[in-house]
């Protein structure tokens, strides 16, 4: 088969969700002997300067990447309040983007082509005119439905108000998105659930979940140290935000010098600078992006998830049941994996929750190890790369002969 797949950004390096889910899909599709193109913008707050040696030797076929300015505009942002745009998509379309990728579309004979995510819905009406190609929509979440939920945990009441109004827009945008499609691909039953609540029946919808390459993941426990805590993740995703403010300022103190006490350690890029506030010499630290984040886990015993909102399926509790962590994670977090609450990760909704969960965590260190283990037999299950490939493969097929 020959597949373009359309981003907003570059998924190589493969350093945070996004890039991971899509560069693996990439990569397996080549390495079954499929022809993949990418188109990918490249916006400047996350800026990917290519060489020789940015992507691997499993390498698109065609790789076009465009520079664009996605910067949010206060400005822009309130005047959106009463114009009516949809300013969070529209900052993601550029006209020279769209004319290298509708000739490519034309002229490259696809048989496939891939839009991943939300953002680069807007290129599919003039992509629609110029091929004959199957067009699949895969949805990393259902964009409306992060925003209620950041909404419902905002006091202030201009914010909540900006947030509702947001996510009713991008609702309204997003629900029409979906039968303009020739098929869905998602991560989680949930969101093929509430998606086919929308779609159009004739359009299928299907689960493929997130695909690791396991062979990436060596857990070392020689390396590990217990007890310890610890959080990874992009900071400029709002919800991860929220959510580790939500449990500093819960246990900030407790971990410090309380009967929590354990290291903690919150790792990840776009982190602000106001979180220097919640350091504690020795105790808390505040790491920013680090180089090598399998190396960081690999060093930290058990992660925490504490997300209030959100949607579709978090890669990064994916990977740290590949590395075998011990996991405590709020219900929304692991939603769409298949876990199994005391078995391979920890679920706590309420700061009593966490607190029993991470005490239980420090004192016992072959409990963790045994959730870390089966947590691991988990993802080689049900999110082995080349499990996860073949049924996308599988649903290319199907659509092509239907």
């Amino acid at each position: 088969m020959k597949i373009l797949i359309v981003t907003h950004l570059a998924p190589f390096p493969q350093n945070s969700g996004y890039p991971i889910v899509v560069g693996n899909t990439i990569k397996g599709l080549i390495d079954s002997g499929h022809d993949v193109s990418l188109f990918s913008l490249n916006p400047k707050k996350h800026k990917v300067y290519h060489d020789n040696n940015t992507v691997n030797h499993t390498a698109p076929t065609n790789y076009y990447s465009h520079s664009i300015d996605t910067s949010v505009s206060a400005g822009q942002a309130f005047l959106s309040l009463f114009n009516g745009k949809l300013y969070t998509v529209e900052r993601y379309f550029d006209a020279g983007f769209e004319r290298r990728l509708l000739q490519e579309a034309k002229d490259g004979n696809y048989d496939i082509i891939q839009f991943e995510g939300l953002f680069v819905t807007p290129y599919l009406p003039a992509i629609r005119k110029v091929t004959k190609a199957r067009l699949i929509y895969r949805a990393h979440h259902i964009e409306y439905m992060v925003w209620e939920r950041m909404a419902k945990q905002k006091t202030d009441p201009f914010k909540r108000f900006y947030l509702k109004l947001t996510a009713r827009r991008i609702k309204d945008f997003e629900l029409k998105q979906f039968n303009l499609f020739d098929a869905v691909a998602v991560f989680t039953n949930q969101d093929k659930e509430a998606i086919q609540q929308y779609c159009n029946s004739k359009i299928p919808v299907e689960i493929i979940p997130v695909g690791l390459d396991l062979s990436r993941y060596k857990p070392d426990h020689k390396v590990t140290r217990f007890p310890s805590l610890f959080f990874l993740g992009a900071m400029d995703w709002l919800p991860n935000r929220e959510g580790i403010e939500w449990f500093l300022d819960n246990f900030a103190t407790e971990l410090a010098d309380g009967d929590l006490k354990a290291p903690f350690y919150v790792a990840g890029n776009d982190i602000p600078e106001r979180f220097d506030d919640y350091e504690v010499v020795g105790k808390i630290f505040i790491h920013g992006e680090v180089d090598d984040a399998l190396e960081f886990v690999n060093s930290k015993a058990v992660m925490v998830v504490p997300l209030l909102s959100g949607g579709g399926m978090r890669v990064k509790i994916v990977e740290g049941m590949a590395m075998q962590k011990c996991i405590i994670s709020t219900s929304l977090g692991a939603e769409g994996i298949n876990h199994s609450h005391g078995e391979n990760i920890l679920i706590a909704n309420t700061p009593q929750e966490f607190r029993r969960a991470i005490k239980r965590c420090i004192q016992d260190e072959h409990y963790c190890r045994r959730i870390g283990l089966s947590a691991r037999k988990l993802v080689q299950e049900q999110h082995d790369t080349q499990k996860t490939n073949e049924r996308l493969v599988s649903f290319y097929e199907q659509l092509l002969n239907g």
